[in-house]
C-alpha cells in the first residue's frame, strides 16, 4: 500500500519524484514539485515499483532508480538539486528507500535505523568508502587506467619514443634503464604507451584520434641532447622500441555522475570496442564518434539503435536495410574532442560497431506527458 502524506518542507522542493546524485554517488531525496510536468504515478513509474526497498551491499544509485523509473538516466531532468543543501546524505546499505504520495505525485522517502530522514547540512559519520556507487565503477577505473587518446594523430610524430634498451636490450621491464628520442621535459613520472587504433570518421574519413595502450611508468634520468634517459618504475608489458613516452594523463575518475541527456541533439555511431570484441554487451566499454565539439560531457546518456538486418526484397532481389530498434544505453565517461568512451548501461539485444547513438530526449518526452 502506498505511504500518503508529505513530511513539511519536502513538496515545496520536490520537482519529480527521486532525490539527486552528488558528489561521491549521493543521492539527495530533496526536489521542487512542478506538478504541471511532474509525472504522475501512471506515467514513468516502473511496473511492479515496490513500495519499499532496501539497499544492499553491490547497489548502485542506477540500481536502485531502475527499480523505480522507467528511464534511470532521467535523474537530473526530473530533480532538482536543494540549493541549501552542500552536501546532502549518501546512500548506505541497510537503508530504506520508499515510495509515497505527495499531492497526488510520488516521492521518494529514506529511512535510516528507526525514523525517518530528513535531508539537512548535518554532518553524517559513517565512513565514505561505505556509500553506494552511482554507477559500476571497477570496469571504468580499469578502463582509464589503461587507455588515452592522442587527439590529433599527426602529432605523434613529434612525441618521444623508445629507441633502445639498456645493454642493447631489446625489450624492458621494471628497474632496466632505457633510452627515448625526444624531449622529455620535467620531473615527476611519465607513461610509456604503445600506439593501438586509430579512429576514423566512417562517413568523412576525419581522424578522431588515437588511441594508447599502457604500457608501464617511468622517470626521467636525464636529458642529453635529442636522447633521453629513463628508468621502468612499473609495467605490465614489456617496454619495445618504438613505445611513446608522455608524461602521465590525469586519470582521476569523475564520480559525480549525473546521468541525463546531452543538452542539444546528438546522433553519432559506436566507433569500436576497446579489445577488439565484436559484440558488445552491459558493461563494455565502448569508443564512440561523438566528442566535447559534439555537446558530449561526462554524464551524458545516449541511446543506441541497433542496426536493421540486410534483407532481399522478395520481388526485385534487390538489398534493404531494415529501420533500427533502440537497444541500450551507454553513458559518456571520458569525452574527447572529437570522440569520447562511453560504458553500456542496459542493452536489450546484442549490439556492434556501426550501431547508431542518438539523444534519448524523446522518451523523456514522452514520459513526462
Amino acid at each position: 500500500m502506498r505511504q500518503t502524506g508529505c513530511a513539511a518542507g519536502w513538496c515545496q522542493r520536490v520537482k519529480g519524484w527521486l532525490g539527486t546524485l552528488l558528489v561521491g554517488g549521493a543521492l539527495g531525496l530533496v526536489a521542487t514539485l512542478a506538478l504541471a510536468q511532474g509525472p504522475s504515478w501512471e506515467d514513468g513509474l516502473k511496473g511492479g515499483a515496490p513500495d519499499r526497498y532496501t539497499v544492499v551491499k553491490g547497489d548502485t544509485l542506477w540500481d536502485i532508480s531502475g527499480r523505480f523509473l522507467q528511464h534511470p538516466w532521467q535523474w537530473p531532468e526530473v530533480w532538482q538539486v536543494n540549493p541549501q543543501i552542500e552536501n546532502p546524505h549518501l546512500i548506505y546499505p541497510g537503508d530504506v528507500v520508499y515510495l509515497y504520495d505527495c499531492n497526488g505525485r510520488p516521492c521518494l522517502g529514506l529511512e535510516r535505523g528507526q525514523g525517518m530522514v530528513r535531508l539537512s547540512p548535518e554532518v553524517r559519520t559513517t565512513p565514505h568508502r561505505e556509500a553506494i556507487e552511482p554507477i559500476p565503477l571497477d570496469a571504468v577505473r580499469h578502463f582509464l587506467q589503461q587507455h588515452r587518446v592522442v587527439d590529433d594523430a599527426e602529432a605523434l610524430d613529434e612525441l618521444a619514443y623508445v629507441i633502445a634498451g639498456d645493454d642493447g636490450r631489446l625489450v624492458s621491464g621494471g628497474g632496466d634503464r632505457f633510452y627515448a628520442r625526444g624531449r622529455v621535459e620535467g620531473g615527476g613520472r611519465f607513461g610509456i604507451y604503445r600506439v593501438g587504433e586509430h579512429y576514423v570518421d566512417s562517413a568523412s574519413g576525419e581522424s578522431l584520434g588515437l588511441e594508447l595502450e599502457s604500457v608501464g611508468q617511468a622517470r626521467r634520468l636525464r636529458q642529453e641532447d635529442e636522447i633521453a634517459v629513463l628508468e621502468v618504475t612499473s609495467s605490465n608489458q614489456e617496454v619495445r622500441n618504438d613505445d611513446i613516452v608522455l608524461p602521465l594523463e590525469d586519470r582521476q575518475l569523475v564520480t559525480e555522475f549525473l546521468p541525463r541527456a546531452p543538452d542539444r541533439e546528438v546522433e553519432g555511431r559506436i566507433l569500436a570496442v576497446p579489445g577488439g570484441v565484436r559484440f558488445i554487451g552491459r558493461l563494455q566499454v565502448v569508443a564512440l564518434d561523438r566528442g566535447r565539439r559534439d555537446g558530449l560531457k561526462a554524464g551524458h546518456v545516449l541511446m543506441v539503435e541497433q542496426r536493421g538486418e540486410l534483407v532481399d526484397d522478395p520481388r526485385t532481389g534487390e538489398a534493404l536495410r531494415l529501420p533500427g530498434e533502440d537497444a541500450g544505453l551507454v553513458m559518456v565517461f571520458r569525452p574527447y574532442e572529437k570522440m569520447s568512451y562511453g560504458l553500456v548501461m542496459q542493452a536489450s539485444r546484442t549490439l556492434s560497431v556501426g550501431d547508431r547513438i542518438h539523444s534519448p530526449q524523446r522518451l523523456l518526452d514522452t514520459a513526462l506527458r
